[in-house]
């Protein structure tokens, strides 16, 4: 990792660095595999706990543990530059839609690189008519004096519906060296926004469990159990290869993806390059035509910030699922 950014400067912007040796950095999933597994691939389903909640607040905070579960140590891409990617999920039975649209800021700090991530999530439980936002914290790679990856930064979630607010902090503490200290913890609270008035403190770690405690009676629950949830994970399968687009990126990736599974480093890098020289191939055909990219699944408008809605209301049955 240092070798390969022995000419980096600290603070630059590391959205378009490119590495010769970065095949060995990668993991074999695509981002939309990614997403998928945050989202649904638990051994409890925290999305249907969110929507049976009997009361707002119950609701709220299911959608708090929801979205803490998210954060792991680790879509679609709608825009190359900037980059961004956009997640567009529905479930018909629960009556749920979601609607991330994500920028990934990624600087070197010299020690460490921090991806800072833009854009927002939206969830919404179209039975109970609420409409849930909320912002990722960033993603720290630390490298010196101990590698390892964290979440850091504020996360805030609000339902404009019902004027709840929940406002967290994703940090960590380190000893000397970068040994002991306190790793991984998530602090903040749930209030009532038209009145600011506390309703829980929210305290744990979120690679491990989650509490809040009832601001009036001093009650703790937990909320979030990160090995009950994540327990379990399995790999996608391929359901119907016939309905399996050849721009998935699963197929245009695979044959990277077995050779890293394998550790097969240089056919790895081959398959990199490969797939890196088509799609030059194919912007270079494209610009010459002056044509321009569309997404087939969004909407993209820019300002300030890339903005994303799904053309379709709902997103059909996927041909590559996850086993229950």
């Amino acid at each position: 990792m240092l070798s390969l950014l022995k000419n980096v400067r600290p603070g630059s912007d590391l959205t378009h660095f490119q590495a010769t040796a970065a095949s060995v950095l990668i993991s074999p999933k695509s981002q939309l595999q990614c997403y998928g597994e945050s989202v649904y691939c638990t051994a409890s389903n925290l999305l249907s706990k969110c929507n049976s909640g009997q009361s707002p607040l119950d609701r709220f905070t299911s959608v708090v543990a929801w979205s803490i579960s998210t954060t792991r140590p680790t879509s679609f891409g709608v825009s190359i530059n900037p980059p961004v990617s956009a997640l567009h999920a529905t479930d018909e039975k629960e009556n749920i839609e979601m609607m991330w649209c994500q920028q990934p800021v990624p600087k070197f700090r010299g020690t460490c690189i921090e991806a800072q991530v833009h854009g927002k999530r939206e969830l919404k439980l179209l039975n109970h008519g609420e409409t849930y936002e909320m912002n990722s914290p960033h993603l720290l790679i630390r490298i010196l004096p101990v590698p390892g990856v964290d979440w850091v930064g504020n996360v805030n979630i609000r339902c404009m519906e019902t004027g709840l607010v929940a406002e967290l902090s994703y940090k960590s503490s380190y000893s000397f060296l970068g040994l002991g200290g306190n790793r991984k913890v998530i602090k903040g609270k749930i209030l009532d926004s038209s009145s600011s008035k506390v309703l829980y403190e929210v305290d744990g770690h979120w690679d491990r469990t989650v509490k809040v405690k009832d601001a009036n009676s001093g009650k703790v629950t937990m909320i979030y159990d990160a090995k009950e949830v994540i327990s379990g994970l399995k790999a996608p399968i391929v359901k119907d290869e016939e309905r399996v687009w050849p721009t998935e990126s699963a197929l245009v990736w695979s044959e990277l993806s077995q050779a890293i599974v394998r550790k097969e480093w240089e056919k790895a890098r081959e398959a990199k390059q490969s797939v890196e020289e088509r799609q030059r191939k194919i912007i270079n055909e494209r610009d010459a035509k002056t044509e321009c990219w569309i997404p087939k699944h969004f909407k993209v408008s820019y300002g300030k910030e890339c903005d994303c809605s799904p053309i379709h209301k709902w997103v059909p049955p996927a041909p590559i699922i996850i086993a229950q």
